[in-house]
């Protein structure tokens, strides 16, 4: 029910040496999986929090982490083409291997909380949608929702092959999600990727959708897609049900 009362925190998740702020929702009473809802480049913002208080509604202990936590302590920001380039600079000074340590520090951190059962996902969105691709390879991660995830077939973050050759390496669902005017993930990159999840028999679904541009589910964007947004959300509404409750229902 998405109705149900939740509660919000901020917190701190401790990777070795590094603190790295999340933004944590949650049911008031109960347990329940755990979801790791990955940002755009413009940080843990009003969108992303908006979400995260959205996941915690169907019943879910969400928590969004800074990805940008070393390189710009609490770094939130609108969509001016100022704010899109500031945050690609950012995103382009990340790497696979401290992206995946600070997922898998926040996992073992849910592990710890009472509230929480051991089952958990992923979700992502623009850069966090290529995140959650590389997310995706880590055990714990039961299932993944890729949104508009952009260079997931021509590179990864830090360098090295591109993030795409880690399909293999996939060990739950992954549903990913394209506009099909995002001219930032040509269609015959979207192929690529659904051909890799094919050839390694990776459990998936690709959502094309006709019509919609890069961030269609963001409803602080001019590219917001109203029809477009609905119909993923019910997919990924069906998805967490389907994967992360089936076997931990209450």
């Amino acid at each position: 029910m998405a109705d149900r009362e939740i509660r919000t925190d901020t917190v701190k998740i401790h990777n070795g040496d590094v603190e790295i702020a999340a933004y944590l929702a949650m049911p008031v009473e109960g347990t329940f999986p755990g979801v790791v809802v990955l940002q755009e480049i413009f940080g843990v913002n009003v969108h992303i929090r908006e979400v995260t208080e959205r996941i915690a509604k169907e019943g879910y202990v969400a928590i969004a982490i800074a990805l940008f936590q070393r390189l710009a302590p609490d770094f939130e920001t609108g969509y001016t083409p100022q704010d899109i380039e500031i945050g690609r600079e950012y995103a382009m000074q990340t790497t696979a291997s401290q992206l995946l340590g600070d997922i898998q520090a926040t996992i073992n951190y849910l592990k710890t909380r009472s509230n929480v059962k051991p089952a958990f996902g992923c979700i992502g969105f623009c850069f966090g949608g290529h995140v959650a691709y590389l997310a995706a390879t880590l055990p714990d991660i039961k299932t993944t929702a890729s949104f508009y995830g952009a260079g997931i077939t021509t590179r990864t973050p830090g360098g090295g092959d591109p993030t795409v050759t880690r399909t293999k390496d996939i060990f739950g669902t992954i549903y990913a999600f394209f506009g099909m005017e995002d001219a930032s993930i040509p269609a015959e990159q979207v192929d690529q990727i659904e051909a890799e999840l094919e050839k390694h028999k990776i459990p998936h679904r690709v959502f094309r959708y006709d019509g919609a541009d890069h961030g269609f589910f963001c409803d602080h964007r001019a590219s917001y897609n109203n029809a477009t947004a609905a119909d993923a959300w019910k997919q990924v509404q069906q998805l967490f049900e389907q994967q992360l409750k089936s076997e931990q229902s209450s």
